[in-house]
């Protein structure tokens, strides 16, 4: 009985179909509709992506020109300081605040009773480096090949 209870819904629904084409249009249609929903969500989460991505590029461009801007700006300011500072023209805006150039005869040297001339600290403070016998064991003295050696004329010394 429940084969036939199949049987008969199956029928049913083949006659309801036939009955109303439209049913089957509908499910066309909202399975078509589903599917361009989906196309349009990973579209627009394509182009989210991709803007982000663009404006994060435009911003690293932005800012590599700031940076070559502002080099640009600092060897500009090192230029001008060096040249403002350029014996020649120190000398010009000396003489022009009124200095001169000394000369020999005008150097007055002072001597101050009691004045020592300092000595660095440094040289004198520092202690002397200890030297002491090697403190590591031998065995972690020997090179590779030192222990390829000795183990060669083990094995030889074995062998006769």
């Amino acid at each position: 009985m429940n084969i036939q209870n199949v049987n008969q819904n199956f029928n049913h629904m083949v006659h309801a179909y036939k009955v109303a084409p439209w049913r089957i249009q509908r499910q066309w249609i909202g399975s078509a509709f589903g599917v361009v929903v989906v196309l349009a969500m990973v579209a627009t989460l394509y182009l989210d992506v991709t803007s982000k991505a663009a404006i994060a590029g435009r911003e690293i461009q932005d800012l590599t020109a700031s940076i070559t801007i502002s080099q640009q700006v600092s060897a500009d300011l090192q230029t001008e300081y060096a040249t403002l500072t350029s014996s020649s023209v120190m000398k010009q805006r000396a003489l022009e605040l009124g200095f001169r150039p000394m000369k020999s005869r005008e150097a007055e040297y002072l001597v101050v009773a009691g004045y020592i001339v300092p000595q660095p600290d440094i040289l004198s403070s520092a202690p002397l480096p200890q030297l002491s016998v090697l403190s590591i064991l031998p065995e972690y003295n020997e090179s590779l090949l030192d222990w390829v050696d000795e183990q060669i004329a083990l094995s030889s010394r074995g062998l006769r």
